[in-house]
């Protein structure tokens, strides 16, 4: 059940934090404002989602510790993610020997491994750091123990705990208080472990870059509160930055060495040194000037890969300049009216981009993004009133929920199946249209297009004429109808163009390539096309989808 959850819950709280990312990235300015806090942790733990996604479905929490214990060692990104690698080693090392069900105790007794591992990694632990947080959740979990709480008492006590725990990151950190910020990895690390709870729990929704979520009514007054002190403000300030280069690779060891003498020499070269993990694999981190002379150092006690080397001081200008972006964006007044559109691949998004969409939710067929996920695209667009466009038969209600939640702007569905459809609904708007004029266009031109996808079958079926699909059979489908079956790619694409020609000729096709087709079956591809179509006007492009090597429209 422990191994279950973990396996469960795990990806849900990686990725809140990936969807937090860039404002956890704002909040950095300690030890350096280098701006990558939220996307290093976000690294880290996608990386324990992809191990964790090849152990076998029975795999027990020993297999599971491995996992999390080997994925985030070897993804850990930046100093902060580093310290989360040791973190999910502790709390992961823990749960072996936990019972079943989990108690109180067990999770008592995970945060304190995690704080004995982390604080370990750690050579000049700093108050107000991710650390301090930690400390201050183990140490609130050993009083739900003593007090004999239930686990979901505990947890939820944990969740309150962690987040007040941030909000005083900065009466305990100055460079936090004169910034006005609360510590960034603090609160990276609090935004996973509230997802995490959230889902061990049972409840829907998990947090994301507005923090909200299904929770209870002590965790949403302790995230409010952590909330009131956090203040993003440009920070270009260097000064007092001794180390520019930012040092992290992993290290495999030819023979046992001093690990104490390692470090002393990491610190002498730089700060944030940090030497992670047991011989003959390591992970390596120091902040210094001189990374030539750390890697020739290291060389020489075994061998380096997977070197990561990050100029800070532009990572500091990179994130001064993102913030004085936004800070200008939220400036503007509102437009009358913005988009939010659904693409599978990046290519989808550059062209929606390109024809106006201000928001493009990345999701598609087996990735459907939610409601929450949807909401919060239109709550970032500068519009007074916005129009959705889900691109996908199974996204349209939660499009459709997501306008109704809307509450401080207009909101509507132009109900698109495909992202085709889309590139048309977007054409037929007219400059200083109105919501509803726009819309009533938009709706009108997506209805005309003609579209066809082609896919490969994942289980036996049977086309729309009843001839029998078998797993693997390529398949044809013209307008949400499966019409073709066959084995060839090309040869299916160019048997629904001929058909959907001969049942109502049109002038011009849309055809985009998806990312199981190189460019050189493209190109056939489109000769092809041409040679039997002549008189068709080609608009190829570059979807990058997924699943579909080709999805076109004729109109």
């Amino acid at each position: 059940m422990i191994a279950k959850t973990v396996r469960t819950c795990f990806p849900i709280a990686a990725k809140a934090v990936s969807d937090s990312a860039e404002e956890i990235n704002k909040l950095n300015v300690f030890p350096v404002p280098d701006g990558d806090t939220g996307t290093n942790m976000s690294l880290t733990l996608a990386s324990v989602v992809k191990e964790l996604s090849s152990l076998p479905a029975d795999a027990d929490m020993e297999a599971i510790a491995g996992a999390i214990t080997h994925g985030s060692l070897m993804g850990a990104r930046g100093n902060s993610g580093v310290i989360t690698s040791q973190i999910l080693r502790g709390v992961a090392e823990g749960l072996v020997g936990a019972t079943d069900p989990a108690s109180a105790s067990d999770v008592a007794a995970a945060l304190r491994r995690a704080v004995k591992v982390a604080f370990k990694a750690v050579r000049k632990p700093v108050e107000g750091t991710i650390l301090t947080v930690l400390r201050d959740i183990s140490t609130r979990a050993d009083a739900c123990e003593k007090a004999r709480d239930s686990v979901e008492d505990t947890l939820d006590a944990v969740v309150v705990e962690a987040y007040q725990s941030v909000a005083r990151t900065p009466d305990l950190l100055p460079v936090l208080k004169e910034n006005g910020v609360v510590d960034s990895g603090a609160f990276g690390f609090a935004i996973f472990l509230e997802a995490f709870v959230n889902a061990a729990l049972g409840r829907e929704g998990h947090a994301n870059d507005d923090f909200s979520t299904t929770f209870d009514a002590g965790a949403e007054t302790a995230r409010e509160g952590a909330l009131d002190r956090v203040k993003i403000e440009a920070n270009d300030d260097w000064e007092g930055s001794e180390y520019r280069y930012c040092n992290e690779f992993l290290f495999k060891a030819d023979a046992p060495f001093d690990e104490d003498e390692c470090l002393a020499f990491l610190a002498s070269m730089g700060d944030c040194e940090l030497l992670v993990g047991a011989y003959p694999d390591y992970k390596i981190h120091v902040h210094s000037n001189t990374p030539n002379l750390v890697l020739e150092h290291m060389l020489k006690l075994g061998q380096i890969y997977e070197v990561f080397i990050h100029n800070m001081e532009m990572e500091a200008h990179d994130r001064t300049a993102k913030i004085h972006a936004d800070q200008e964006a939220a400036a503007e007044p509102a437009k009358p009216l913005g988009y939010v559109a659904v693409a599978a691949g990046s290519g989808e998004a550059e062209i929606l981009s390109s024809l106006g969409v201000d928001v493009v939710v990345s999701g598609g067929q087996t990735m459907n993004p939610s409601t929450a996920d949807l909401l919060e695209a239109v709550n970032k667009v500068n519009a007074e009133a916005v129009i959705i466009l889900p691109n996908n038969g199974n996204i349209r209600m939660a499009a459709e929920a997501a306008a109704s939640a809307a509450e401080d702007k207009r909101v509507a569905v132009v109900p698109t199946k495909t992202v085709p459809q889309a590139f048309s609904a977007l054409f037929a708007v007219l400059p200083d249209s109105s919501f509803e004029d726009a819309l009533d266009a938009m709706t009108e031109a997506a209805a005309e297009v003609r579209d066809g996808e082609i896919t490969t079958a994942v289980r036996d079926s049977a086309a729309s004429d009843g001839t029998p699909i078998h797993a693997g059979d390529v398949m044809g489908i013209i307008n949400d109808s499966i019409d073709i079956v066959g084995s060839d790619v090309k040869q299916v694409t160019l048997d629904c163009i001929n058909r959907m020609q001969e049942d109502e000729e049109g002038d011009s096709l849309t055809i985009l390539a998806g990312s199981d087709m190189d460019d050189a079956a493209f190109e056939e591809l489109l000769a092809a096309i041409e040679e039997a179509q002549p008189d068709l006007e080609i608009d190829a492009h570059r979807g990058e989808q997924p699943l579909y090597p080709v999805i076109f429209s004729i109109e």
